[in-house]
């Protein structure tokens, strides 16, 4: 099938036509490029990811996204010293952040800003100034609803730099992604997996796939970062009989809050040679076909792959244009279904060598933040990196002022030759020992150095 017939095809299906016409109003342009911005990260409709350690202070990697003269919303405040590091040391530009309580869902900071008539009046003041876009971590109902309360109160433009909903939903739903993936691509561009909204269905459905490979996973359909997932030996799956497998599948339902109303995912966990992500930028309407920022290989940990860092990929260059083919087309098709904003495709490698996805991540993330951190301190050209989250029991009370101090100057720009360090995600630091950092040098081999031995060193944590 051709994207424009599976395009056609999944319009027809979802009704995508009705249900897109309320966002319309609403809906950024490409002629809106440069307008005064509100950043968001509100991860609320993400599942579990409140057992993140330290998730609250993750809003603060909006931060890294808003330029001069924009604002961002967060719930938690930023860690003393860190405006002044955006500002003087990576030269991000003057930004204004706008603290919101958001009671006891300590994630869902948009409809936090919907109640606090305050924050209201001082986005409205923004947009009257010459309009306003919402630029969210991921576009859910809550951030549209927002956007259409400042809009109202303002009387001004506000656009939503986000696919509306019901294409937000095509992305991150793992069912709705590999729908679409088959329509435009055919079949075998996914491990093989089998759907199911009963428990009885899941346990036959991972017996039969246990025939098929050593390992199988049970994974919910709208979970990031491995969240949903849970992986079982194959053969040992097939001792336990279907009673035994039908208490294990019951279990990890009642685990992961399962209703009871949506498909669980049963698949063959491939064993993969490469675990990498193709990230993209899909722009609005008038603004061009999607553009590809890169490929990376994702840095997981765990059987069940959790992610915890990304580098760009030394792949070969001739997997990495098949990646890019498959991934491109299916971005095509995003796009032409009012897909707006940055959006990854995850992928194996096979030993096989065969290329298949895994899911979408429509919204930014991991990868992507601290992609376009690099791309706008290095707009001449991507320097060698790797970024991951760091973690020691022995950092726990440090302050981000004392580990800038232990990592000296290390976070200025010293050039390729002597490597760099960048710092966010500081949040979770002083209680829980953990910040995300960039490390920049001279070669691949230069900076998985100072990531594992000059960062550790410097840290006095070697």
């Amino acid at each position: 099938m051709t994207v424009d017939a599976a395009v056609a095809e999944f319009q027809d299906r979802l009704d995508l036509e009705r249900r897109l016409r309320p966002f319309e109003p609403l809906r950024y342009r490409a002629s809106e490029a440069g307008t005064r911005a509100v950043h968001l990260d509100d991860f609320a409709a993400i599942p579990f990811l409140d057992g993140v350690t330290g998730v609250e202070h993750y809003q603060h990697r909006a931060r890294l996204r808003a330029r001069g003269g924009d604002c961002y919303v967060a719930s938690t405040p930023a860690s003393a010293g860190y405006e002044r590091y955006c500002r003087e040391v990576l030269g991000l530009g003057g930004v204004e952040l706008l603290p919101v309580d958001p009671g006891g869902d300590r994630l869902a900071i948009a409809r936090a800003c919907m109640e606090n008539r305050a924050l209201l009046e001082r986005l409205g003041v923004l947009a009257r100034r010459g309009g306003l876009v919402v630029e969210p971590f991921l576009g859910t109902e809550a951030i549209w609803e927002l956007a259409a309360a400042v809009a109202a109160g303002a009387g001004a433009p506000v656009r939503v730099l986000a696919p509306p909903p019901p294409v937000t939903w095509i992305a991150n739903d793992k069912g709705n992604f590999e729908d679409l993936v088959t329509a435009v691509l055919g079949p075998g561009f996914f491990p093989e997996s089998r759907r199911s909204a009963s428990a009885e269905g899941l346990a036959r459905a991972l017996l039969e796939l246990s025939e098929a490979g050593p390992s199988v996973a049970l994974k919910r359909l709208r979970c990031a970062s491995a969240m949903g997932n849970e992986v079982f030996d194959s053969e040992a799956l097939r001792r336990h009989g279907l009673r035994g497998v039908l208490d294990i599948v019951r279990g990890f339902l009642e685990r992961t809050g399962w209703k009871g109303d949506e498909d669980v995912l049963a698949v063959c966990w491939e064993r993969a040679t490469s675990s990498p992500s193709t990230q993209w930028w899909l722009p609005p309407p008038g603004g061009g076909e999607p553009i590809l920022g890169g490929v990376y290989e994702q840095i997981l940990a765990g059987k069940e792959g959790v992610f915890v860092g990304s580098r760009p990929s030394g792949l070969a260059t001739e997997t990495e244009r098949r990646i890019v083919s498959q991934s491109g087309q299916v971005a095509d098709a995003l796009q032409g279904l009012g897909y707006v904003g940055r959006c990854s495709f995850d992928h194996l490698v096979l030993p096989d060598g065969r290329v298949v996805f895994t899911e979408c991540n429509g919204r930014w993330g991991g990868t992507s933040t601290p992609m376009n951190l690099v791309d706008r301190l290095h707009p001449g050209g991507r320097p060698p990196y790797q970024a991951q989250d760091f973690v020691h029991p022995d950092l726990i009370g440090l302050t981000f002022r004392q580990l800038l101090a232990r990592l000296g100057d290390t976070v200025l720009d010293r050039g390729p030759a002597a490597g760099r360090f960048l710092l966010y995600n500081v949040g979770p630091l002083e209680q829980f020992g953990k910040f995300d950092v960039v490390a920049l040098g001279s070669s691949r081999a230069h900076v998985e150095e100072l990531m594992t031995r000059e960062l550790p060193r410097r840290l006095g944590v070697s």
